[in-house]
């Protein structure tokens, strides 16, 4: 099959972060491109679907924190507000 020379353009770290990642499984970036390229051909569009995460990482990382929270025994609880800024001003 005959190859034509492409030129792309891409930021400096997304692509050394992928070329590392594609290393791993044995392909080269050219390789990846021409399986995204094919794919997006016998996908007739791309394919994955592409949209905004639904929490963005620092929610994920505070909610992550918030479980840590709730299940160590170390931590005080409270029932109500009053008891919680009473023990603040303590």
């Amino acid at each position: 099959m005959t190859t034509t020379p492409t030129q792309i353009r891409i930021e400096e770290t997304t692509k050394k972060q992928a070329v590392e990642l594609l290393e791993g499984l044995g392909l080269n970036l050219s390789e990846a491109v021409n399986m995204f390229l094919k794919q997006v051909i016998l996908q007739r569009g791309l394919p994955f679907e592409v949209k905004y995460p639904e929490y963005k990482p620092e929610v994920l990382e505070a909610m992550e924190e918030a479980k840590r929270i709730s299940r160590d025994p170390n931590v005080k609880g409270f029932t109500n507000i009053d008891d919680l800024f009473a023990d603040l001003d303590s």
